[in-house]
């Protein structure tokens, strides 16, 4: 039973099966809905994102996103950081680094597009 109020991003994706492979290397656990192919559920830890189909959807073009507050935002990057994506380009991944305003985080750009800001205070 949840004791608090929760916020689950709803991105798009282009295909549940790609979506499904990329998240599963990023350590989460689920995939396509059993009543709804086109709509996927990923978990990992107290983390949950859902995807949609968008068949039109550009990458490139794409300002879908959400921001991840982490416990252990190291140990998030170094599993992460075992995939190898590029610093640049669609997919990829940025460094992570101890920002200004109290954060320690780094980003991932899906193969989607959508931004994945991940960190937590320092």
């Amino acid at each position: 039973m949840q004791n608090y109020d929760l916020a689950i991003p709803t991105l798009p994706s282009r295909s549940v099966a790609s979506t499904t492979e990329f998240y599963r290397r990023l350590g989460f656990e689920g995939g396509a809905h059993p009543f709804n192919s086109d709509y996927a559920i990923f978990r990992r830890g107290a983390v949950e994102l859902h995807f949609f189909t968008h068949m039109d959807l550009q990458p490139a073009e794409s300002s879908s996103g959400c921001y991840i507050r982490v416990q252990d935002v190291d140990t998030f990057y170094k599993a992460c950081s075992a995939l190898g994506l590029p610093r640049t380009g669609i997919p990829r991944m940025d460094r992570l680094e101890d920002k200004p305003w109290g954060l320690r985080e780094f980003a991932i750009v899906d193969p989607d597009g959508n931004l994945l800001r991940i960190g937590q205070v320092i």
